[in-house]
């Protein structure tokens, strides 16, 4: 929800950074795994109860994401760069919610009900965008992106914001999870509507059973 409004502020700075680490000739993909690192790190640092440490990877982490985009947009844009990236921030999402439930096993339950609650926005976030990408429909309202970004309550600004407010209180963990959670929830249902109000309309034709996509499917962009 927030995402398109943050990028307004960050997204010169990040471009900056960008531009120069690609004139060093340092790969956007090196730049993901190593914000991948720091993300491992701050879910040991969790684990440990390391907690204020946890939040300077953290938001590390939530740093070089940004800058991967930066430094492949001044080199050369992949398609495996974009599917490693979100790959990777999939897995730091989940893993430190997972490393408070190793930290104090009482928030156990807490932890498996938001990492729960992450499918449905992870997997509508990815369905959407595959049927995107076959219906050739683009949006730069969240910057380049290597595919379609789809919108909704829970988006990387706001994920960024409970994870490294945990990390800071971790003492109300559980009611981060609980109330975070049902925002997940409630995105889940937001883009289940969108796609069928986006989708839903497709039929066959009556004469060669051939897909027809309906006229009005445009990009953000172009409405």
């Amino acid at each position: 929800m927030l995402d398109p409004y943050v990028r307004r502020f960050i997204d010169l700075p990040l471009d900056f950074v960008g531009k120069h680490l690609a004139k060093w000739g340092i790969k956007a993909n090196t730049v993901t795994v190593l914000g991948f690192v720091t993300g491992l790190t701050a879910m040991l640092m969790i684990s440990i109860k390391k907690y204020e440490y946890a939040a300077i990877f953290l938001i590390l982490n939530r740093f070089l994401d940004g800058v991967d985009g930066a430094v492949s947009r001044h080199s050369r844009q992949t398609d495996f760069g974009g599917f490693l990236d979100i790959v990777c921030d999939f897995i730091i999402y989940s893993g430190i919610v997972f490393a408070f439930s190793i930290a104090n096993p009482q928030y156990s339950f807490s932890a498996a009900f938001l990492i729960f609650s992450f499918i449905g926005p992870i997997t509508s976030f990815l369905a959407y965008a595959t049927i995107a990408a076959k219906r050739q429909i683009h949006s730069q309202r969240r910057g380049k992106k290597s595919f379609y970004y789809l919108g909704g309550i829970c988006e990387g600004t706001e994920t960024a914001v409970v994870l490294i407010l945990m990390c800071i209180m971790p003492g109300i963990f559980p009611e981060l999870c609980l109330i975070f959670g049902i925002l997940c929830w409630m995105t889940t249902i937001g883009r289940i509507y969108q796609a069928w109000s986006d989708f839903g309309n497709e039929g066959l034709t009556s004469d060669n059973n051939v897909y027809k996509a309906p006229e009005v499917m445009k990009g953000p962009q172009d409405q």
